[in-house]
């Protein structure tokens, strides 16, 4: 039995449902399994009628985020420049995303993948309804009602945390953008097109430092869980959770304050 034929046995065990649609973060470091050979098992446990999607984020492209402040933290005015002259701008098509880690630039790089159009926090897909929950990524709306995140919400996908913790899961934004009271917004920019066009929105304030404190707040009745390479991989209906983690939010922000 092949390494792809046992890590489908694991995810038909932990409940992925044939036919249905999969948000899969993962960390595959450690389990000696190729990107290729863990989306082959996640599209083979989903079926042909099955949908796979994961994030493509893009965090290189803007000076606004985390990772740039990090990168450019001590550099002088005209350091700075340079580093943001020299950025790649995003182009849906092209741009890898090497952020998410190896999985995703797989999904994203297979020829018959559909990517949302975000220039910062885009998604990727493969299967029949990818385009269905992907186009249309309204670009001043990084994680809320206008991505894919609330189509995914809509379709009732599961979430699949390979090997990560609830810090990585993105979903739990949707939940921070239903949170009462709502978040705060900021200007975030980013380059784009191949121009190198830069663009400024307004959007809510991300912020998932608490994801993991958040996380184990969540009824274990919620979720799956199994073992992978010596790390935990966890299961959970994507519309249960995030109602769940909205609730809890809400409240435990409100506690932090």
């Amino acid at each position: 039995m092949t390494d792809g034929n046992r890590l489908s046995q694991v995810l038909r065990r932990l409940g992925v449902r044939r036919g249905g649609v999969l948000l899969v973060h993962a960390s595959l470091s450690g389990t000696g399994l190729s990107p290729a050979s863990v989306r082959d098992a996640l599209l083979e446990t989903l079926g042909p009628d099955g949908t796979l999607v994961v994030p493509a984020f893009t965090p290189e492209n803007s000076d606004t985020s985390r990772a740039h402040r990090a990168l450019t933290a001590g550099m002088t005015e005209r350091e700075q420049e340079e580093v943001r002259a020299a950025m790649p701008p995003f182009e849906p098509a092209f741009t890898p995303c090497p952020a998410v880690g190896a999985l995703a630039e797989c999904v994203r790089t297979t020829p018959s993948a559909v990517r949302s159009a975000h220039p910062q926090t885009s998604f990727a897909g493969l299967g029949p309804r990818a385009a269905e929950l992907l186009v249309g990524h309204d670009p001043y709306c990084h994680l809320g009602e206008r991505s894919p995140l609330a189509r995914l919400f809509d379709a009732d996908a599961q979430i699949l945390l390979f090997r990560v913790g609830f810090e990585s899961c993105t979903a739990f934004h949707l939940a921070e953008y239903r949170m009462t009271p709502p978040p705060p917004t900021r200007t975030y920019r980013c380059v784009v097109g191949s121009r190198g066009n830069w663009i400024s929105y307004e959007d809510a304030t991300l912020d998932d430092s608490d994801f993991a404190a958040i996380g184990a707040l969540l009824p274990r009745a919620l979720l799956s869980e199994a073992e992978v390479a010596e790390r935990v991989v966890v299961l959970c209906g994507m519309r249960d959770t995030v109602d769940a983690v909205q609730v809890e939010m809400s409240a435990y922000r409100q506690r932090m304050t």
